[in-house]
């Protein structure tokens, strides 16, 4: 009896300790020390550089020199080729949600599974099937060109329209998943309302539906916004030489750190503008569904015609989203300097895969990938979720300091990010423990776990806020101490969301190209950046081994969290 008095003492005093402001303070400023160390620090240290030399604003003059207008015109392009694709991935992600989740027609459910197949395509690997079906010397332009006797392939994808394409194939998910999440949410009896009220189908979608979806919508055209700001390959690829990412690549490969940080400094201007104005779109009206209805049920199309034409419809939509995978398999195994005007690979080799797990050198940077990724997200790990708690469950003033600093990486490209490290790990500081980080292992998983550890953060936030803090309180009252509570209520009962944003973490790490074509060093060679050196030594056979590769591990790593998850990850993801 004695014992568990002292123990409930202890226990007491210790709530009354965890509960008191000195030391919750104590507890959250590790997180503001790494946000400072990694965020802060770098992106000022670029701050700083760009306005290095003789006169503060020389740079920047040069940037918006109108008598050499190379900058503005990447600027231009860059915000263009962004809004553009955020228009394209809206209509496609938004049109295919609500397509799939209010009708029941012939091909539904394989076009249900296979409209995610993007997700599994990392940046670099979408492009390159995307050159190889489409491209100046693409197998679809090269049929044309031999079906119809041409001097000349009659089409190609090529320009800034080739890189809407792209962008539009592979992120149109980001609408489709949010679209779809809001729209099995929705309530009919809204539409029957407005229905019964005289409202056209025109009218309903754009006061009703439109209105509903607006916070989804919000969020997946600031993803793609971002994602397009920071595009890098496909500008590449397809000739658009007048990009900003493009400009600071040049910038910092010609030794102009000064003209390259007046670049990233711009650029993240830009985004955290964009960011800042679909915030404010969002928040100017409440679209919340306050009815009690239920959701939408999906309609059976009874037309004939109509039947006819949505399995022809289904046909052809899965073959356009399963050729870009088919087509990298099928290069994979052609034998490297064999294809060159052949419409199709004519001598095949299965050496590419044999090399990738017996020769060294090409199985280092799937090691140092795997390596870097798993690292990274490990830190993702713990400083997302200790960040998560706090923003949830603690009271301290900072919260909105807080949350900023951990969401400025996502809302700042590849390139930005890593000219920040450039910046500030070039030379020795206490920050990295009087070391010179660059050309360094440890450069790589730290420009990855800046980069996605909003990822984690978000992700277990979501699974926090729907948990009672009852339940941790009645875990307590039980006995048990906070540790005990966290460890054996908290994790569990938000393991989903947990494991949702670390594996997207560990994903996006696999992939990672923009930030890692600029930090990498020989020794620590990435998958991404070994698929593009591979590509421009013309080793297409090579190169696409590697990217199925990275296609599997992302695949494998999505089975693996659907099993533990038993199948709820991929909507938190």
């Amino acid at each position: 009896m004695e014992k568990q008095t002292v123990n409930a003492s202890q226990e007491s005093i210790w709530t009354r300790i965890f509960h008191s402001n000195w030391f919750i303070y104590i507890l959250i400023s590790p997180l503001f020390l790494v946000l400072f160390a990694y965020v802060v620090y770098p992106f000022y240290q670029t701050f700083t550089q760009s306005f290095a030399g003789d006169e503060p604003f020389l740079h920047y003059k040069k940037f918006f020199n109108l008598s050499s207008p190379a900058n503005l015109e990447a600027l231009w392009t860059s915000i263009y080729i962004s809004i553009i694709s955020v228009l394209c991935c809206a209509i496609v992600g938004v049109t295919m949600a609500f397509l799939l989740e209010r009708y029941n027609f012939p091909g539904r459910r394989i076009l249900s599974i296979l409209v995610l197949v993007p997700m599994a395509l990392p940046p670099l690997v979408g492009v390159l099937s995307f050159s190889f079906l489409y491209g100046d010397s693409g197998i679809f332009p090269r049929i044309f060109q031999h079906l119809f006797g041409l001097d000349h392939v009659p089409f190609s994808l090529k320009g800034i329209w080739g890189v809407i394409v792209v962008h539009t194939f592979t992120m149109y998910t980001y609408f489709y998943l949010t679209a779809s999440a809001a729209i099995k949410g929705l309530d009919p009896a809204l539409e029957e309302a407005a229905t019964s009220l005289g409202a056209g189908r025109i009218r309903v979608w754009t006061k009703v539906i439109l209105p509903m979806l607006t916070p989804s919508i919000v969020a997946s055209s600031l993803l793609v916004f971002m994602i397009s700001m920071a595009s890098y390959t496909a500008p590449l690829m397809f000739g658009v030489e007048r990009t900003m990412t493009m400009q600071i690549y040049l910038s910092r490969t010609n030794g102009n750190l000064e003209m390259a940080a007046t670049q990233s400094m711009i650029l993240s201007f830009v985004s955290i503008t964009f960011l800042m104005m679909m915030r404010w779109y969002q928040n100017r009206r409440n679209y919340q569904n306050l009815s009690k209805g239920i959701s939408v049920h999906r309609s059976e199309v009874s037309s004939k015609k109509i039947k006819i034409a949505a399995t022809i419809a289904s046909f052809i939509g899965t073959l356009i989203l399963i050729l870009p995978i088919l087509v990298l398999i099928l290069i994979s195994f052609s034998v490297d300097g064999a294809w060159k005007t052949q419409i199709l690979p004519t001598n095949y080799t299965l050496d590419h895969y044999m090399a990738l797990f017996t020769d060294e050198r090409t199985w280092r940077p799937i090691w140092n990938s795997i390596q870097m990724g798993v690292v990274a997200t490990f830190g993702n790990i713990i400083f997302g979720v200790a960040a998560a708690y706090a923003m949830v469950r603690l009271n301290f003033k900072g919260k909105t300091l807080l949350d900023i600093l951990i969401m400025v990486p996502w809302a700042l490209p590849g390139t930005v990010v890593a000219v920040n490290l450039i910046a500030a790990f070039s030379t020795e500081n206490i920050f990295a423990f009087n070391q010179v980080l660059i050309g360094t292992f440890w450069i790589l998983p730290l420009a990855y776990f800046i980069r996605h550890l909003p990822l984690v953060f978000r992700s277990t936030s979501a699974s926090l806020v729907q948990l009672d803090p009852s339940i941790e309180e009645a875990s307590r009252g039980l006995g048990a101490n906070w540790w005990y509570t966290f460890r054996r209520i908290v994790v569990p009962l938000t393991f989903t969301g947990i494991l949702a944003g670390t594996l997207l973490a560990l994903v996006q790490s696999f992939g990672e190209f923009v930030a890692s074509i600029l930090i990498y060093s020989t020794s620590t060679i990435p998958l991404s950046v070994a698929i593009f050196q591979k590509l421009y030594a013309f080793k297409f056979g090579t190169a696409c081994a590697y990217g199925v590769l990275q296609i599997c591990l992302i695949l494998v790593v999505l089975i693996i969290s659907e099993k533990l998850s038993k199948g709820s990850a991929g909507t938190a993801i």
